[in-house]
Order: structure tokens, then C-alpha cells, then sequence
């Protein structure tokens, strides 16, 4: 006699709803790494854009920031004087992009970088001498600061060009000098020797950078950003900066930015100073050289 296994049909309906309660943990497996994956995705282009802007309408001075697409955050720098409640006031602003912050703290003040004293020298105000420059006339200049011509039109070397000083938004400004077999293309490295410099370039993050500036002479550092958005407080902001760990200190403003052979800026301020070290930004040398028809020599 054939042998049977007979089940209930109470019995049947409890192994369907097994088999639909196993079908559903098997989807729940499936989707959940997706999801998972969704909320760790790098933010896009337009959200990272959002979130600089956020960080611009907060407008606490005392901080720059750039864009690090690597690593999908924008990085705010905060100088000793901004407050905790003042980066909970950019973090507030950024609402729920807030996660794309990269919050770093620097030691000092972010200021212009100008002291009264020597070297390039205007109304008891010192800055540094950049890269002497000519146009296509052969009309020798100099590049330094812009919030060290703004304002001034009489130097030590020479007279500040009219329309060619630009301050806040960039930070540049031309000097035609008044004795042009003085001006010397090259840029001191305060140890008795000089670096020619022969052309003007764009730096990228992580390269090796060298400055000179009149008040703390030769230093060396890295790019650590680009298109930093410097806030100097009391509107004064300056876009598009190359950001640095070169330690400088006031009176080193407008000085090069530079490796090797190439130009890369000019110093236009940061924190800190050479002792504890310290962040600087610079304006990109490529700027004045094109609006002005300029070039290195």
C-alpha cells in the first residue's frame, strides 16, 4: 500500500506565510546595502556648489574656504577669532547639505599681511615686491598686493597704475617703475642668491611650493587648496585664491609665490606666523598677467 503524507491545510497556510515572510528578508537583504549605499554617495557638483554659497551668506570673517571634489566636502578654514557659535551659525546655513562641511582650524588672525617699515615702501606702509613684469612695449612693472596699491599711489619703486589695483573681491595691483634698468626679473632668496623666472603657471593641490617675502625672507610649503574664498572681514573677501601651508607674516604681502622657474602668485594674507607656522593665500599670478597684458621676464 502506497504511503501518503497528508498535510493540513492550516498547516499549508503556515508554510506559505513562512515562504513569503523568507521571500520578503531576502529582498530586505538585497536592498538594504543599496540604500545603505545611497546615503554614504559623495555629494553632487551643484549640492557642493550650494554649500560654498551657504558658507558666503553666513559671511563670518575669519575664514576661507574651497571646494575638495576628491573628497566631496567644501573645507572651511576658521581662524582663532571665529567662535563656535559662528561655525554652528555656517553649518546652520549649509542645513542638510551640512554634512558636506570640512570644518579646520588655523592658529592667529587671517589679516592682509601690511606693516609700516622698508622694502617696498608707501605712506609708512611696507609690502613686498611680487615678479617685475613688462608688457609687449617692453614697459617694466611690478605685481604685488592690491590691498597694498589701493589707496596708494606712490612707492618706493615707482607710481601705482591707474585702474590696475583690485581690492577686495581679487588682490593685485601694478606698479610702473620709475627707474625700469632697476627692475630685475628674477626673485631673491634672501641667501645671497636669486631664482630667474622665465613663466607663469596654475599650481595643483599637494605640489611643492616656495615664497619670499621682506620680512621672513625664503620659506617653502604646499598647495593645500585652489579657489579659496578668503573672508578678511568687514566685506572684504577675495575669490579664487591658491591656499598654502608657507608660513608669512605682515610686511610679506604681495611677495611670490613660486617653484622652481615658474610664478604661481602673490601673497595676499592669511594666519598665523613663522615661528608656530601658519595658512597664507595667494592670488593667482596668471590673473593680473592676462587682464593687464603683462608677462613674466
Amino acid at each position: 500500500m502506497k504511503v501518503k503524507t497528508f498535510l493540513s491545510s492550516g498547516a499549508s497556510r503556515r508554510a506559505r506565510a513562512a515562504t513569503v515572510v523568507a521571500a520578503l528578508a531576502t529582498v530586505s537583504a538585497l536592498v538594504t546595502p543599496t540604500a545603505m549605499a545611497s546615503a554614504d554617495a559623495k555629494p553632487t557638483a551643484a549640492q557642493l556648489a550650494q554649500v560654498g554659497d551657504a558658507v558666503l551668506t553666513a559671511d563670518v570673517g575669519g575664514t576661507a574656504w574651497y571646494t575638495d571634489k576628491a573628497s566631496g566636502k567644501v573645507v572651511v578654514t576658521a581662524d582663532s577669532t571665529v567662535s563656535a557659535a559662528e561655525i554652528n551659525k555656517i553649518r546652520k546655513a549649509a542645513g542638510a547639505q551640512s554634512g558636506a562641511l570640512q570644518i579646520n582650524r588655523t592658529p592667529g588672525k587671517f589679516s592682509r599681511l601690511i606693516a609700516g617699515g622698508e622694502a617696498i615702501t608707501s605712506s609708512g606702509a611696507r609690502c613686498s615686491l611680487g615678479f617685475n613684469v613688462r608688457n609687449s612695449a617692453g614697459t617694466n612693472f611690478a605685481l604685488t598686493a592690491g590691498h597694498c596699491t589701493s589707496g596708494r599711489s606712490s612707492w618706493s619703486i615707482g607710481t601705482a597704475v591707474p585702474g590696475q589695483t583690485v581690492f577686495p573681491t581679487y588682490d593685485h595691483g601694478v606698479i610702473q617703475h620709475s627707474n625700469p634698468a632697476a627692475s630685475d626679473g628674477r626673485v631673491y632668496l634672501y641667501n645671497g642668491t636669486y631664482r630667474d623666472i622665465v613663466n607663469a603657471g596654475s599650481p595643483t593641490v599637494g605640489t611643492r611650493i616656495e615664497r619670499s617675502g621682506s620680512t621672513t625672507g625664503y620659506r617653502t610649503g604646499t598647495v593645500t587648496g585652489l579657489n579659496a574664498t578668503v573672508n578678511y572681514g568687514n566685506g572684504q573677501l577675495v575669490y579664487n585664491t591658491i591656499q598654502t601651508n608657507a608660513c608669512a607674516q605682515p610686511g610679506d604681502s604681495g611677495g611670490p609665490l613660486f617653484a622652481g622657474n615658474t610664478a604661481y602668485g602673490l601673497l595676499s594674507g592669511g594666519s598665523g606666523n613663522c615661528t608656530t607656522g601658519g595658512t597664507t593665500f595667494y592670488e593667482p599670478v596668471t590673473r593680473p598677467l592676462s587682464l593687464y597684458g603683462l608677462s613674466v621676464f
